[in-house]
């Protein structure tokens, strides 16, 4: 999963970013409310935003209007350190998922972000399919048959992004979006070592590679 961090304090911006890539997320990490904008409409595809209200050039709350005004309905997790109960109001009657007051255990931020997960999840239904493979979001595990795995955070995201588009070849750059953040090291292989870990615990078959173009799931039975 990618999200975007949009928080002008250096020192908790560093530890958030980090603490999410330990957590297996994609993080994109900008530092003002106009930026944050501009991410979001060029990169697309974002899980979550986590919005600090106090910003530069552009306050989080015309942040979380301007999305809602544009029908832009991605996750947005408020952090703040505003922590008048007018506030916390304001926050969510604005668009708002779900609000945290700093400073905060980076537990409860995963743990919110897992249950935001899970009410998105329930709207669009519980579990992926192609007829050959089920993935349940939830959980994080993946069956084919009688076989159930449970999978990391980055093999998730790769076989969810796969399976969102069942026949469809995703190439290596488009993977590589999908999973790491902007300035984070990629290794040449990684894409490659994910799913040869997705094939050893699935199956050989599940994942297909088209030479020279990329990887895809086939539309199922």
């Amino acid at each position: 999963m990618r999200v975007l961090l949009v928080e002008d304090d250096p020192m908790i911006g560093s530890v958030v970013q980090q603490e999410l890539r330990d957590a297996g997320y994609a993080v994109d990490w900008v530092r003002d409310g106009q930026a944050a904008l501009t991410s979001i409409a060029v990169a697309h595809g974002y899980s979550f935003v986590l919005l600090d209200l106090g910003l530069p050039r552009m306050d989080g709350m015309a942040v979380l209007r301007a999305l809602r005004l544009a029908r832009n309905d991605v996750p947005v997790l408020v952090l703040t350190a505003r922590d008048a109960t007018d506030d916390r109001v304001a926050g969510l009657d604005g668009g708002a998922d779900d609000y945290l007051v700093k400073p905060f255990a980076m537990s409860e931020l995963l743990a919110r972000m897992r249950a935001l997960t899970r009410r998105k999840e329930q709207a669009i239904g519980p579990n992926l399919s192609n007829g050959i493979v089920t993935l349940d979001p939830a959980t994080h595990e993946a069956r084919v048959g009688e076989v159930e795995v449970r999978l990391t955070a980055r093999e998730f995201s790769l076989l969810q992004s796969l399976l969102l588009r069942p026949g469809a070849i995703l190439s290596r750059a488009e993977l590589e979006n999908r999973l790491y953040g902007w300035n984070e090291e990629v290794e040449s292989n990684a894409v490659e070592f994910l799913i040869h870990g997705l094939r050893k615990k699935l199956g050989a078959e599940v994942i297909k590679n088209v030479r020279g173009v990329g990887w895809m799931v086939s539309k199922g039975r």
